[in-house]
């Protein structure tokens, strides 16, 4: 037997005078009545002050209630309560929770409302990405997810160096999709590795120096763009593919097309310098003068489009955002635009395309050397004679150019713009021109007749300006219509951005190019025939139509 410690002898015995222990370790003396508590500092809830002598008498008539007792009690509560402690005797007998909770439980401060996480992607303030999941919707977590979204982000900045400046938020796009891209089609276990594997793709990439460099984009994307691009190059286009989405006459004079020669003897008014025509650019009337005497004006370049300014509507500029009340943002000479067949007739006379050749062999005879399908795209410049061609390019139905030719004005005919910033024509390469539009036309015979099949976009303008008219067109505009219909028309700039993936027309000031230009056109033309509708069947051509054109063109 151990001796006793003698550590509970300050206690009293709980069974007191009634103890059978022969060795009682607690206490016998009669002194000790009552057990040392060890005080325990607890915040307890402040009484309000008495507001009236009324009042105080009448709570002081009613019953104590839990809270009232509570508080009667000192600040200090015992670790261990006797039975007999009057804080349990205050409590409820009903065994009910009091209605007070612990001062644990209660909220303090002001109440917040729960604030949605934006689903978005976001980004801080030196570019990188944010992640923006739920933690209970990953299974991958979210710290090792963002962990990974910054190296990937890191590795597209490195990759995008060249193109970045001009499009400072396209790493962060990218990494963003990169990273969920590798999210969803993989697991917890192998997310890591696969992120790894998405960056090890991204080293071995070649630096792109412009947007639509095949380089740009995600894994997904590049190599979707590569196999359609594969696709679209092993299309050769031929007449019996184009052959339903070539325009009926009654089309083409929907779209504006000219499908009649006008009235009149044709070019017998080249130009009206001298005359006082209404400027298209500032609507005010001048007297059309040549480039080194032309008079100045202030005008818009852009087009202007609605626009919603803290909830009001208004029509603003893309070129500066500025209302049409407001002065023009750029000074250039007046010029003046002519879309009246006969003026354009007066100018320079409209032709048929050549018929076919004799021989019976149509455009596939070895007496023929024309194409069954061309793209084509023109450039044009303002002049003393209106709007007049300075640029004719032609690619087949390959993609590999087989004509392009910089057309010098008629006898008479002066520059008065080159408006390069859409053009892309300017002075030096002016100078280069050789054939008028006469001869450039004869040229044009050995590849397009009658029976070619010619694509464009708005193809309806570059006919117009080579003062052409060809009934079997294919034009991207009709293909991928505006959501408003005729006459409006989407920018071939933006179906190749959303169609192809391509960034066309960027060159800025330095204007458009009529090749490339005319390539898009012949893509676009290729991705519908591979992924677009199928067009509906066309009704026959009425007898008289067929016989008119057939009569015109015998004619030519």
């Amino acid at each position: 037997m151990f001796p006793t410690l003698g550590l509970f002898q300050s206690l009293p015995c709980p069974d007191k005078q009634h103890c059978t222990r022969l060795h009682c370790l607690f206490s016998h003396i009669p002194d000790i009545t009552s057990i040392p508590v060890t005080p325990v500092p607890v915040d307890t809830p402040k009484l309000a002050p008495p507001q009236a002598s009324s009042s105080t008498s009448s709570l002081a008539s009613r019953p104590s209630t839990p809270a009232t007792a509570v508080a009667s009690v000192s600040a200090s509560i015992p670790a261990k309560r006797s039975v007999s402690s009057p804080l349990r005797a205050a409590g409820p007998s009903n065994g009910t929770a009091t209605r007070e909770p612990p001062t644990k439980l209660q909220r303090t401060g002001a109440p917040s409302r729960p604030v949605a996480i934006p689903s978005g992607p976001q980004t801080t303030s030196t570019g990188a990405p944010v992640l923006r999941v739920s933690a209970a919707q990953s299974q991958v977590p979210v710290p090792v997810r963002q962990a990974m979204l910054k190296s990937l982000y890191e590795h597209f900045v490195i990759l995008y160096e060249t193109i970045l400046p001009r499009n400072p938020t396209l790493a962060a796009e990218h990494a963003l999709k990169q990273e969920e891209e590798v999210y969803k089609k993989s697991s917890k276990l192998t997310y890591r590795n696969a992120v790894i594997s998405s960056i090890a793709a991204l080293k071995r990439r070649p630096k792109p120096d412009t947007v639509s460099h095949a380089s740009v984009g995600t894994e997904e994307e590049v190599i979707a763009r590569e196999e359609m691009r594969k696709k679209m190059t092993a299309l050769r286009l031929t007449a019996a593919q184009l052959e339903p989405y070539v325009l009926s006459v009654d089309e083409m004079k929907t779209w504006g097309y000219v499908v009649e020669i006008p009235a009149g003897p044709g070019g017998d008014k080249p130009h009206e310098e001298g005359s006082v025509m209404t400027c298209e650019r500032c609507n005010q009337k001048f007297m059309v003068k040549r480039r080194e005497q032309a008079d100045q004006c202030r005008y818009h370049w852009g087009k202007p489009y609605s626009s919603k300014v803290n909830g009001e509507k208004r029509r603003v500029y893309t070129c500066c955002a500025r209302t049409p009340d407001e002065e023009g943002c750029q000074t250039g000479p007046h010029v003046f635009y002519e879309t009246d067949p006969e003026d354009l007739h007066r100018r320079h006379a409209f032709t048929h395309t050549r018929p076919p050749a004799d021989s019976g062999g149509g455009t596939g005879s070895a007496m023929d050397t024309a194409l069954d399908v061309v793209a084509l795209d023109c450039e044009m410049i303002y002049t003393t004679g209106g709007m007049r061609v300075a640029r004719v390019s032609v690619v087949d139905s390959a993609g590999k150019e087989i004509f392009d030719e910089y057309v010098r004005m008629d006898e008479g005919v002066e520059v008065i713009d080159f408006n390069t910033r859409f053009s892309g024509i300017n002075e030096e390469n002016y100078a280069t021109a050789v054939l008028p539009l006469a001869s450039i036309r004869r040229s044009m015979d050995a590849f397009i007749n009658a029976r070619t099949i010619i694509i464009g976009h708005a193809l309806e303008n570059d006919l117009k300006t080579l003062r052409m008219i060809h009934h079997r067109c294919v034009d991207t505009a009709v293909l991928f219509p505006h959501t408003a219909g005729p006459p409006y028309k989407r920018a071939l700039r933006a179906l190749a951005k959303e169609f192809l993936g391509q960034t066309i027309q960027a060159a800025g000031a330095a204007g458009h190019s009529s090749v490339e230009d005319s390539i898009a056109t012949l893509d676009l033309v290729r991705w519908h025939v591979l992924n677009g509708p199928k067009p509906r069947p066309k009704p026959p051509a009425s007898t008289s139509a067929s016989a008119g054109s057939a009569t015109a063109s015998r004619t030519a």
